[in-house]
C-alpha cells in the first residue's frame, strides 16, 4: 500500500517561511522620490544614460550630468504596494546612509529613523544628521501596514547633494536625448531622398553617409510639414523649415548637423539649450538632396530631446478611434515640448508664460508621475511674469494644483508673500471686483508682483488687429467687449481669491484665511449682481457692455461662480457657441463642459473632425499639438505648442473622471463621464501609484467598470444614476450609496481592485 510523503516539520517551516518573505518581497515599496525625482540616481553623458552608478560617477572625468538635491532638508516618497485590498500603512522606516556597504549592511548613519507610526507615504522630511554638499548619499525604506505585513526594504536610491545647500530649492532633471530611427524613407528622384521620423521632435540630426570623391556636397533639408510630397519650403507662420550643405569625406562617414540657433528664440528672454546638448529644431522630415546612393533607415537618426519621460506610465484606448488619436497627439505634446526643461510657448520665443504653463502642468499630471517640472515652471514665473492680467492670476491657481496633486506644502510656504500679490487684491473697488483700467496699476503693485511693463487684460488669443489679423477677422474672443471690470478678469480673480484662502488654511494664515474667504464670498455676491443678465441667464462681457462672448460663461462655469438657478442657461449657451475660442481657451471651456455635467457635449469636442478640432491638429500633418486650431486663425503660429493639448488632462481628469480628493492622492475621486462612449480604458499615473480603470457603457441600460487604485489610498466613485429603480453592485453584491445630480456616489472604496455595476 502507498503511502502518502510527509513533510518534516523543518521543512513545513521552511515553506512557510519562504512564502512570507516572498508575501514580504512582493509588497516591497517602489517608487521612490526624492524632492520628487524618481531617478535621482540616473547617469547621463551629453544626454545620453549611461550605466555607471552615481557614487562613482562624480570621481569620473567624464562630462557626465546628474540630477542635484540643493535643499538641507530634502522630502521623500514611495509607493505602497500590497496584494490584499483596503490596504494602508501603519509605519515605516527610512535609512539614509553615507556609503553602498553602510546601506547593505542596513546601517543608516546619516538617518535611521526607527520605526515611524505613521500613514504617509509621500513628502516626509529629511530628520538625520546635517547633509554635506557634494555628496552622494543611499537610502531605502521598510513599511508596516493594516493588515499585519511588514515589507522588505525597498531596493536602494542615491542621490547627489549640490555644491551649496539651501533651505528651499526644486529639484530637477537634466535633458535627455533619444535616438528615432526613420520610420519610412522615399526615392524623390535618383538623387534624393525623403525620410520621415514618423513624428515632429525638437531634436539634432545624425547622418552616415559615403563620399566618393573630395568635393562631393548634399543638402540637408529639415521640416516640419510637407507638400506634394517633399517637405514644405515656405510652411508659413512659425513652421519650421531649414536647410544645411553638407560636404562629404570620401568613404563612409558619420555626420552630426551643427544647427544654427534663431535670433528670436535664443534672445535675452528665451530659455538657451545646455551646452552638453546643443541647439535643437523641430522636424519630423529630412530631405537628402544630391545623393546618388541609397539610403537606409540606419543611416538617419532624428536625436530627440526632451525631458527625461516614461510612456509606461499612462496609457489610454476607447471604442472611438478619433479620441484615440488625439489622446495620442496630445500625451506625445507633453514629451516632446519638454525639452528645454522648464515649459516655454513652442519653439517661435522659447520663453515661459503662465498660460502654457498651466496646460503643461495638468497634461504632465495626467500623462506620467513627475511633479518637477510642473513646480520649477510655475515658479520660475513668479518671477518672471508676462503682461496678460489673467496670467499673472494663474500664478495662485498653479500653486494651488502643485499642492493638490503632491500633498507638498513648500513651494506654497516659499513663495506664499509673492502668491498673495499675484492675487491683484489691491485693483479691487469697493464691490471687491478688479480692473487695470482705472489708475491702480502702481509702481508699487508692479513691483510685488514682479514685473516691468503694461498689464493687459487678455481673454483670449490671438485678438483682432494683431498678428497679421485685420481688424475685420475676429480673432479668438468671440467679440467679446473689454471694458474696465471685465468679467474673465474678475472670474479668474474670484478663483484666484478662493485658492488663496486655502493656501492661507493650509499654511495656517489663520487671519489671512479669514480675509480671503470674506473677499471671495463678496466677489461672487458682485460678480453675478453686476455681471449676470437675470434676464436671460447669462454673463455679460463685463459692467457697460450687453454683449455675451463664450468666454465670459465658460469661466465662471469653471471656476464655480454659476447659480445653481443659472447653470442651465449658461449651460446652453455655452453649447450654441461651439469651439469660438483658442486652443488654450479650450482648456476652461472643457472644464466648464465637465464641471456642468455637460459630458455629451464634452465628449462631441473631443472627438469633433471639424476645422476647429484636435482631429483638425492630426489631419493637417502636425504630430505635436498647434498653437491655433488652424494656420488661417493665426499667422505666425507654430506646430509645437502644448497649450494646445488641452485633452492630455481633460481625458483623464474630467472623461474618466480621476483627480484627487485630497492633497497627494490621500483620497481619489473616480467620477468617470463617458455619455455615449462605449468603452475606455486608462492608466493614470498618482504621486501614490497608479489608478487603472476600464468601463463598458450602454447608456440608460447597464454601466460596468473595473477599478484598481493604489495602496495607501481610498477613492470616492461616482456612477451613472438612471432611475430609481436601478441596481448598483460592488463586487458582486449590493452595495449603499448617496444620490448626487446624475450620479449614484459610493463612498470609502478601499485601495486594490473593485468591480462596479449599474443595471437599470
Amino acid at each position: 500500500m502507498n503511502q502518502q510523503p510527509k513533510f518534516k516539520p523543518f521543512a513545513l517551516i521552511l515553506i512557510v517561511v519562504l512564502l512570507a518573505f516572498q508575501s514580504r518581497s512582493e509588497n516591497r515599496p517602489t517608487g521612490l522620490s526624492i524632492n520628487f525625482l524618481t531617478h535621482a540616481d540616473q547617469v547621463f553623458r551629453n544626454g545620453y544614460p549611461v550605466n555607471t552608478p552615481l557614487y562613482l560617477a562624480i570621481n569620473q572625468k567624464e562630462n557626465f550630468q546628474f540630477a542635484e538635491i540643493a535643499q538641507k532638508n530634502p522630502f521623500f516618497g514611495w509607493i505602497v504596494n500590497s496584494d490584499q485590498n483596503n490596504t494602508i500603512q501603519t509605519a515605516f522606516q527610512i535609512l539614509v546612509a553615507s556609503s553602498l556597504e553602510n546601506i547593505q549592511r542596513n546601517v543608516g548613519d546619516f538617518w535611521d529613523s526607527g520605526k515611524i507610526e505613521s500613514d504617509q507615504s509621500v513628502n516626509i522630511s529629511y530628520g538625520g544628521k546635517e547633509l554635506q554638499p557634494n555628496s552622494v548619499y543611499f537610502w531605502k525604506i521598510k513599511t508596516w501596514d493594516n493588515h499585519g505585513v511588514e515589507s522588505v526594504f525597498s531596493q536602494v536610491s542615491q542621490f547627489k547633494t549640490a555644491g551649496t545647500l539651501v533651505d528651499y530649492a526644486t529639484a530637477r532633471y537634466p535633458q535627455q536625448i533619444q535616438d528615432n530611427y526613420p520610420k519610412t524613407i522615399k526615392s524623390i528622384t535618383g538623387s534624393s531622398w525623403l525620410v520621415d521620423f514618423g513624428k515632429d521632435a525638437f531634436a539634432q540630426l545624425r547622418l552616415t553617409l559615403s563620399g566618393k570623391t573630395v568635393g562631393d556636397t548634399v543638402l540637408i533639408h529639415l521640416g516640419e510639414a510637407i507638400k506634394d510630397g517633399r517637405i514644405n519650403r515656405a510652411p508659413g507662420g512659425t513652421i519650421r523649415y531649414s536647410v544645411y550643405k553638407l560636404a562629404l569625406k570620401p568613404g563612409w562617414n558619420t555626420y552630426q548637423i551643427v544647427l544654427k540657433p534663431d535670433k528670436r528664440n535664443t534672445g535675452p528672454q528665451a530659455v538657451l539649450m545646455p551646452e552638453y546638448i546643443g541647439e535643437v529644431t523641430p522636424f519630423r522630415y529630412c530631405e537628402i538632396e544630391g545623393y546618388d546612393q541609397p539610403v537606409t533607415k540606419e543611416q538617419a537618426i532624428q536625436q530627440a530631446v526632451f525631458y527625461p519621460f516614461d510612456e509606461t506610465e499612462s496609457y489610454f484606448t476607447s471604442s472611438d478611434t478619433v479620441l484615440n488619436q488625439v489622446w495620442d497627439l496630445c500625451k506625445y505634446s507633453m514629451k516632446a515640448t519638454s525639452f528645454l526643461g522648464v515649459f516655454v510657448d513652442g519653439d517661435r520665443e522659447r520663453i515661459p508664460y503662465e498660460a502654457d504653463a498651466y496646460i503643461n502642468q495638468f497634461g504632465f499630471y495626467g500623462v506620467v508621475r513627475d511633479y518637477s517640472i510642473g513646480r520649477y515652471s510655475h515658479e520660475y514665473l513668479i518671477n518672471r511674469p508676462t503682461w496678460p492680467t489673467e496670467w499673472i492670476l494663474q500664478s495662485v491657481l498653479m500653486a494651488w494644483n502643485d499642492y493638490l496633486y503632491t500633498g507638498n506644502t513648500e513651494s506654497l510656504r516659499h513663495f506664499y508673500t509673492d502668491l498673495k500679490a499675484k492675487g491683484l487684491l489691491s485693483l479691487a473697488d469697493e464691490s471687491g471686483l478688479i480692473s487695470t483700467r482705472t489708475g491702480k496699476v502702481t509702481p508699487e503693485v508692479l513691483e510685488s508682483i514682479h514685473f516691468k511693463g503694461t498689464l493687459k487684460d487678455i481673454v483670449d488669443w490671438p485678438q483682432s488687429g494683431i498678428l497679421g489679423l485685420g481688424k475685420k477677422e475676429p480673432g479668438e474672443t468671440d467679440g467679446f467687449v473689454f471694458q474696465d471690470v471685465n468679467t474673465v478678469v474678475n472670474a479668474y480673480h474670484f478663483q484666484a481669491v478662493s485658492q488663496l484662502a486655502q493656501i492661507a488654511n493650509v499654511l495656517k494664515q489663520t487671519d489671512d484665511e479669514k480675509q480671503f474667504a470674506e473677499l471671495a464670498q463678496k466677489i461672487r455676491v458682485s460678480f453675478n449682481e453686476k455681471l449676470l443678465d437675470k434676464k436671460h441667464g447669462v454673463y455679460f462681457d463685463g459692467i457697460g457692455t450687453d454683449h455675451t462672448a463664450l468666454h465670459s460663461n465658460m469661466f465662471p462655469m469653471a471656476f464655480g461662480l454659476v447659480p445653481e438657478k443659472q447653470r442651465e442657461t449658461v449651460n446652453k449657451f455655452i453649447q450654441s457657441r461651439g469651439l469660438a475660442c483658442s486652443v488654450y481657451g479650450s482648456q476652461f471651456l472643457m472644464d466648464a463642459v465637465y464641471g456642468g455635467n455637460n459630458a455629451d457635449y464634452g465628449l462631441q469636442l473631443l472627438t469633433s473632425t471639424s476645422e476647429r478640432s484636435w482631429y483638425n491638429m492630426i489631419r493637417v500633418g502636425s504630430t505635436i499639438s498647434l498653437e491655433a486650431w488652424d494656420n488661417k486663425y493665426k499667422p505666425n503660429q507654430d506646430w509645437n505648442h502644448a497649450w494646445g493639448a488641452a485633452p492630455a488632462n481633460i481625458i483623464p481628469a474630467k472623461l474618466m473622471g480621476i483627480e484627487p480628493l485630497e492633497p497627494g492622492f490621500g483620497k481619489i475621486r473616480i467620477k468617470p463621464q463617458p455619455a455615449s462612449l462605449g468603452y475606455a480604458e486608462i492608466k493614470c499615473p498618482t504621486i501614490r501609484g497608479e489608478v487603472l480603470m476600464s468601463f463598458k457603457n450602454k447608456p440608460q441600460q447597464s454601466f460596468s467598470m473595473n477599478l484598481t487604485i493604489p495602496a495607501n489610498t481610498t477613492a470616492v466613485v461616482y456612477l451613472p444614476f438612471w432611475s430609481k429603480t436601478q441596481k448598483v453592485k460592488m463586487n458582486g453584491n449590493p452595495v449603499k450609496f448617496r444620490p448626487e445630480g446624475n450620479f449614484v456616489v459610493i463612498e470609502g472604496v478601499g485601495s486594490g481592485n473593485s468591480v462596479f455595476e449599474v443595471i437599470r
